[in-house]
């Protein structure tokens, strides 16, 4: 069955960096974007980014741009999301998911899976 599992998340101090990553089973990774999305506590899911299945990164327009990066693995079936800088506002729950068919969507619907999610926490 179609898994996507992500670990890396954890408590980091602000300024700090985490690497995020999602490994996915169950379809062909290849062929699919891979978008990466957070939800902090009382608030909706917010669009992080994506990398389509040529490798391009489309990032969300506002603070993220320049401290976030998105990567990919095909061979290992695996998305990475690279935090630097972090803010105690970035603390929140990332998610990944994959979409078959929109390559750079930042809306959820455009998604079909998804992963549990990995919490990242800044403290000030």
């Amino acid at each position: 069955q179609v898994q996507l599992v992500e670990s890396g998340g954890g408590l980091v101090q602000a300024g700090g960096s985490l690497r995020l990553s999602c490994t996915a089973s169950g379809f062909t990774f290849r062929t699919h974007a891979m978008g990466w999305f957070r939800q902090a506590p009382g608030k909706a899911r917010e669009f992080v980014g994506v990398i389509d299945w040529d490798e391009t990164p489309t990032y969300a327009e506002d603070s993220v741009t320049g401290r976030f990066t998105i990567s990919r693995d095909n061979a290992k079936n695996t998305v990475y999301l690279q935090l630097n800088s972090l803010k105690p506002e970035d603390s929140a729950v990332y998610y990944c998911a994959s979409s078959s068919w929109h390559p750079n969507s930042n809306r959820s619907y455009a998604y079909t899976y998804w992963g549990q999610g990995t919490q990242v926490t800044v403290s000030s």
